[in-house]
């Protein structure tokens, strides 16, 4: 495996322990950075709950490994600011496992899962753009719920200023 892994706007430094999107750090607790890098080293691969559950605790760990999968693939998911409804980097196959879908580049010739006729690296620019797309129309879902809920403390306390000044007067 290479120590450099890098996807979409994501770079995951093996060797330092690091995840970097655009350059800035991104804090991973060390069981979803585990995860993180187990599913890219097989990335359009099934990795099964129990090769997760394997991987990340040993024998005499005893805890709720569902819960704990479940907890640590939703870490993993926010730093990767992913939502599995609309899978990014992580898909979920129900019952069995997780798949990392997203191109990766570890220097090696890429293994991307393209249709057919489809080149590579084509495939790939693809991805990144979509994913781009999807990020960015996210962030603007976000902005305007903040929007609506600045719009609407605004409206209240234009409200309950306008009764005071009634009242008062």
């Amino acid at each position: 495996m290479a120590d450099l892994i890098r996807f979409g706007t994501f770079e995951l430094d093996i060797r330092s322990g690091q995840l970097r999107n655009k350059g800035r750090i991104v804090r991973v607790a060390p069981q979803p950075f585990k995860l993180l890098t187990l599913l890219t080293a097989a990335p359009g691969k099934l990795v099964s709950r129990e090769e997760i559950r394997t991987a990340l605790w040993d024998g005499e760990t005893f805890i709720d490994f569902e819960q704990s999968v479940n907890f640590t693939v939703k870490q993993v998911r926010e730093a990767l600011n992913d939502n599995a409804d609309r899978a990014i980097y992580v898909e979920t196959v129900p019952k069995r496992g997780y798949r990392f879908i997203a191109p990766v580049d570890d220097g090696r010739p890429p293994v991307i899962h393209a249709h057919a006729g489809t080149d590579g690296t084509m495939a790939k620019l693809l991805w990144t753009n979509v994913a781009e797309l999807r990020m960015q129309e996210e962030q603007r879902k976000a902005r305007r719920r903040i929007i609506t809920i600045a719009s609407a403390v605004a409206a209240s306390l234009a409200a309950v200023g306008a009764l005071i000044y009634w009242i008062v007067r």
